[in-house]
């Protein structure tokens, strides 16, 4: 497993620190630093010391500026590299680029030993573990993710894959990384929706596991909005150390505990699905969707106003959409019934009981969500 790195003298932090993420034979590190993309050829050589071809996958915003940094880090190993840039966006999250992606890493002669490296925000890591975990039925890959939503959430944790017109990440699998390599300094130019955005997912790990973490944040909210390197480092590790515990109890969601990392994901994944991808950024989506989450849990007598005003007010502190555009009720509905979260056509949604807990609730009624949707959608207007 890869330690801690070296420093100039002793008197220096170490250049990284290591999380794991234990899994058995699936274990993994994530390594995460301030400054350390130079370093990335020698934490990469010890993740995957077979390796000898490597395709980095990135997209058309990244590819002159950490695409061609990493591909000169890497060749200090001695190692074949090809470079794949797509668009941008989540768009490419689809069949057809899905499909084209596979017939070019056989143009590449990819084979077993070569590994993947997903450069970029969410969207990437999810298409290129998609890629990897397909591949002549599986390829080692590395995630390096460059947006804070990807370094907290959707680079940990094995779940990759595509859309598919009808819903969000309808077609994927769960591939486990090597490694996950986190630069907190990436997100210094990272544009500032995008970057509120990943604090939706931050938030969401104080909603749902950790009430000490949310007032933590609360707390620190102007160091977070200037970016400073230390509270960054400690609210990403804090929320990679949450979902790993996570992970590590339920990796494949057969226990319903991972299920709870949704938490405002289905009334989210809805509002996003509508706006074809292009009005909300997922963060923002997600944002909106744990009030909703927030406020149907008080409908239902399972919290006080107290919790939902809390997030607002953190959400809203940030810069956060908190209230939903104009919608129909029944299309969101139409979308959330399509989530993967259902079960036989039933309804199951992540509500809190209390700040730093969340329940799995089966069997929602349909007729009283519609209700509710109505009601929130009355108060968009």
């Amino acid at each position: 497993m890869i330690g801690f790195g070296t420093a100039d003298d002793q008197n220096e932090e170490p250049a990284w620190q290591t999380l794991p993420v234990e899994l058995a034979d699936r274990s993994y590190p994530i390594v995460i630093g301030t400054q350390i993309f130079a370093e990335v050829g020698e934490i990469f050589a010890q993740a995957c010391p077979e390796a000898g071809h490597v395709v980095v996958m990135t997209d058309e915003n990244l590819e002159e500026t950490l695409g061609y940094k990493l591909c000169e880090s890497l060749a200090e190993n001695d190692l074949s590299i090809d470079l794949l840039v797509i668009p941008a966006g989540e768009a490419s999250k689809c069949v057809e680029l899905y499909g084209s992606l596979l017939e070019q890493m056989a143009d590449l002669g990819a084979d077993r030993k070569t590994v993947m490296i997903a450069l970029g925000g969410g969207v990437i890591g999810d298409l290129a573990g998609f890629v990897a975990a397909s591949y002549t039925r599986g390829i080692p890959f590395v995630q390096i993710p460059t947006s804070l939503l990807a370094q907290v959430d959707s680079s940990v944790g094995g779940k990759v894959g595509i859309n598919l017109p009808q819903a969000k990440n309808m077609v994927g699998a769960f591939w486990q990384p090597k490694a996950v390599i986190i630069d907190t300094e990436v997100l210094n130019s990272l544009p500032e929706r995008e970057y509120r955005a990943g604090l939706a997912e931050v938030v969401k790990y104080g909603v749902i596991l950790d009430e000490e973490f949310f007032a933590y944040l609360e707390s620190h909210l102007d160091e977070i909005q200037q970016r400073e390197a230390h509270v960054l480092q400690h609210i990403i590790r804090r929320s990679c150390e949450l979902k790993a515990d996570v992970v590590r109890e339920d990796e494949r969601e057969t226990t319903g505990l991972r299920a709870i990392l949704n938490y405002g994901h289905t009334f989210g994944h809805a509002f996003e699905r509508l706006a074809d991808y292009e009005d909300l950024v997922h963060g923002e989506a997600v944002s909106i969707g744990m009030i909703l989450a927030s406020r149907y849990a008080e409908r239902r007598g399972m919290i006080d106003a107290e919790v939902t005003k809390r997030q607002y007010q953190l959400l809203a502190a940030i810069g956060l959409p908190t209230k939903p555009p104009s919608f129909d009720p029944s299309a969101i509905l139409k979308v959330m019934q399509k989530d993967k979260k259902n079960e036989l056509g039933s309804l199951r949604l992540i509500l809190p009981t209390r700040l730093g807990h969340v329940e799995l609730v089966k069997d929602v009624a349909q007729e009283d969500l519609l209700n509710f949707l109505e009601e929130m959608a009355a108060r968009s207007t």
